[in-house]
């Protein structure tokens, strides 16, 4: 027994003992001479490209560079640089961002490096337009959907639950029977009155875990899938569902304001408060509604839509002025009118302005506190329209942009997102 114990503890601390796969060796840094990033238009803007290995500088490498507006980049070249170090000049006439993309190319691998810079980004403004009757669409489409009765399910999931939070699996009725959202509730184990938190998601297909740690602080938290499915599935279902029929949904109906596919996600959102509001011990103060990428639109929507929401904290927020493409400037993803620059698509781009980031913002009222942040190299929500953006918004806000990010996070960004979370909540 002896001998077996102590060889468990042995292996055991193999275990732990083996090294983690973590970044590259090879490194590729540009660096911009303000440290802040910014830049006056007008101004130039000096970028430092340094090729690292072992964190020093790595001779005769070989480099392509890109350079210009962002998604429009103009300049090219391919050089070798002697000492691992290049010198570029950029500027912008017009407020925006000035990129430039490097691409090292060490022992038959390539690796990529990139900087962002901002030129006078407050004065960023949306090339969207507003329909007139936008907010009459969408309120009528939640007074239709509250037809149907929320219907709601409710299942334990005790593998989830701690000694302060309570876990269920959720489903409740759509915008119309038998067209259900589904999420992960948590609730603190103590008797009380709490606070709220949405949480809705980015793009793809996927389970959820739910927000378990925010609940410990003592709130109420739902994160919900936009599918209409149960969130607690294998994985393997999921990746079907994404490779086939989910596959592209961002594209569904978006010919037609009353069937894209975007519809039902909204006001499923909407639903979502409903819920919490009716079938969940919630203090009815504090609500707020948080995500990034697709979740910081659906962010932007959901407060815009409901005066309920107290704070909201949108994080490098997709489907953002998709008609910027048409101006020959950067476009929020999925970049519909990019790449044919909106040619015999006259009905998709009304219809775009039914589902634009922007124009939700734009309804965003004095009562609600806002928090945005988004990367300067982010390559799937660009900078251009994240500023443009947060710049419609007239009621409280703040902007906590994180330069070097691309369409990821930092540890700091997601600790300072908690932070004022909570703070939101009083909890903290």
């Amino acid at each position: 027994m002896r001998k077996n114990m102590l060889l468990v503890l042995l292996l055991a601390a193999v275990v732990q003992l083996q090294a983690q796969i973590r970044g590259n060796n090879i490194q590729v840094l540009v660096q911009p001479d303000h440290k802040d990033w910014t830049y006056r238009t007008g101004e130039k803007a000096t970028f430092t490209v340094s090729v690292l290995k072992s964190g020093t500088l790595l001779d005769g490498v070989k480099v392509d560079c890109q350079a210009g507006p962002e998604m429009y980049q103009d300049a090219k070249k391919s050089v070798t640089l002697k000492d691992g170090q290049l010198k570029l000049t950029g500027t912008l006439k017009q407020p925006g961002f000035y990129r430039v993309d490097v691409t090292a190319h060490v022992d038959g691998k390539d690796y990529k490096g990139a900087c962002g810079a901002a030129f006078s980004p407050e004065q960023l403004q949306p090339s969207t337009v507003m329909p007139k009757d936008f907010n009459d669409f969408w309120q009528n489409a939640i007074k239709e959907a509250r037809k149907t009765d929320l219907d709601p399910t409710k299942r334990l999931l005790p593998e989830r639950c701690t000694k302060d939070v309570n876990v269920y699996e959720v489903s409740f009725q759509n915008v119309r029977w038998g067209s259900r959202t589904y999420g992960i509730l948590c609730v603190p184990v103590k008797e009380g009155r709490y606070p709220a938190l949405l949480r809705v998601p980015g793009a793809g297909v996927r389970p959820y875990g739910g927000d378990i740690y925010t609940a410990s602080q003592g709130a109420i938290t739902l994160e919900i899938g936009i599918h209409g499915i149960p969130v607690t599935m294998e994985q393997y279902i999921y990746d079907n569902l994404h490779n086939g029929a989910l596959n592209g949904y961002w594209n569904f109906g978006m010919d037609n304001r009353d069937e894209s596919y975007y519809k039902h996600v909204v006001i499923g959102c909407i639903r979502a408060l409903d819920y919490i509001a009716e079938y969940t011990p919630w203090n009815n103060k504090e609500m707020g509604v948080t995500g990034s990428s697709q979740g910081g639109f659906l962010t932007l929507a959901t407060a815009a839509l409901d005066k309920r929401i107290t704070y909201y904290a949108p994080v490098h927020a997709a489907l953002c002025d998709h008609t910027n493409s048409l101006r020959g400037v950067a476009c929020g993803w999925p970049h519909y009118f990019y790449w044919n620059k909106g040619k015999g698509m006259e009905k998709n781009i009304e219809c775009s302005r039914y589902y634009d980031g922007v124009n939700f913002a734009r309804l965003i009222t004095n009562e609600q506190q806002g928090w945005f942040s988004f990367g300067y190299n982010d390559d799937v929500v660009p900078p251009t329209t994240a500023w443009a953006t947060y710049n419609v918004v007239t009621g409280p806000k703040q902007i906590s942009p994180y330069q070097a990010t691309w369409h990821f996070w930092h540890q700091e960004q997601w600790d300072e997102w908690e932070d004022w979370l909570l703070k939101q909540m009083n909890i903290k």
